[in-house]
């Protein structure tokens, strides 16, 4: 399986490599900023709309950038993802893009909008219960049974630096802007978004700081950061963001967050919340609760905006709505 191989540690001219593979399959998404925000601030954010990205997230870039190396023998024997959904939908609509049968083991307690998505672009799904079972053990009994490749969440060298490809277009953007940032902040889960942003960014604009944003009682990469070395959550479930809840770094990410990142940031659930709703309100965009930790870290100071240049990643849109009506409704209660 591809996903065993021993690989050479990520470099910025990897990404600049994911970057031709995913041109014309990635949308280039905008980099938004907004006036009144910006007043608000005393500063410049800059939005990336990842949320606005094919499959609603920035998951397509690491999963087409992974399958686009496999091998013609590899690719007919399909490939096997584990994901709470985001994952799952980029891994399933970049297989169908290159014709490809793909299995997605998911919990079911994902959002049903995620999962229907993930079918809707031809994987097969498989539920487990994130408490009891292990996704790992499902999804690699899956590949040794048919012969499929691991296209692991963010674990791995070629799904960063196809994530990453999102950084390279922030710094571009902002400089086709006039803009030179002080800061990039983007969600982090296992950290593959995150490290590989950090690749780009720092490749092209080495004295602009990169950072994670994380919710409160999953910042397992925050902690890890501030230790130097990785730590685990206490628990496996119970925030708001269901797409942040990998319990502790990954083995490849981390090692690049500790050279690359800057200290972490961590938000609670009504901050994410009261990001949505912003995200809604002035930039007109849908923003699901994972996608928004960066940008709540910007609205509260967490990540000064004041006197600064910022773009944060709204990294995904893939929210119910339930949860979207409760965002909704804070900026009216």
């Amino acid at each position: 399986m591809s996903s065993s191989r021993s690989f050479a540690t990520p470099t910025f001219a990897d990404v600049q490599a994911a970057a031709l593979r995913l041109h014309g399959v990635a949308l280039r998404t905008p980099l938004l900023e907004n006036a009144r925000v910006n007043a608000m601030l005393g500063g410049r954010l800059l939005l990336k709309a990842e949320c606005l990205q094919r499959t609603g997230s920035f998951k397509l870039r690491g999963a087409y950038n992974f399958l686009s190396q496999m091998s013609t023998e590899e690719r007919g024997r399909g490939a096997v993802g584990w994901s709470s959904g985001n994952h799952a939908q980029g891994l399933a609509e970049a297989a169908r893009l290159m014709k490809m049968k793909a299995t997605i083991v998911m919990p079911a307690d994902a959002p049903a909008l995620k999962v229907a998505n993930t079918r809707a672009s031809g994987a097969d799904i498989v539920l487990y219960d994130r408490v009891k079972d292990s996704r790992e053990t499902i999804g690699t009994d899956i590949a040794r049974r048919t012969g499929a490749t691991i296209v692991p969440p963010y674990d791995h060298p070629w799904i960063l630096t196809g994530q990453g490809t999102a950084g390279l277009e922030i710094v571009e953007q902002a400089r086709e802007a006039g803009v030179t940032l002080d800061a990039v902040a983007a969600p982090c889960s296992g950290g593959g978004l995150s490290t590989g942003i950090a690749l780009a960014v720092k490749g092209l604009s080495p004295a602009t700081s990169v950072h994670a944003g994380e919710p409160a009682g999953f910042d397992d990469l925050a902690c890890s950061l501030a230790a130097g070395s990785k730590q685990t959550n206490d628990k496996l479930s119970g925030s708001i963001c269901d797409a942040l809840l990998a319990p502790t770094p990954g083995d490849v990410t981390f090692p690049l967050a500790l050279r690359l990142l800057g200290p972490g940031l961590v938000v609670s659930d009504d901050e994410v919340l009261d990001a949505m709703e912003l995200a809604f309100r002035e930039f007109k965009l849908v923003v699901e609760p994972g996608g928004a930790v960066a940008l709540a870290a910007a609205l509260t100071g967490k990540l000064p905006v004041k006197g600064r240049a910022v773009a944060v990643v709204c990294s995904g849109g893939n929210v119910d709505h339930a949860t979207f009506s409760r965002a909704l409704g804070r900026r009216a209660a």
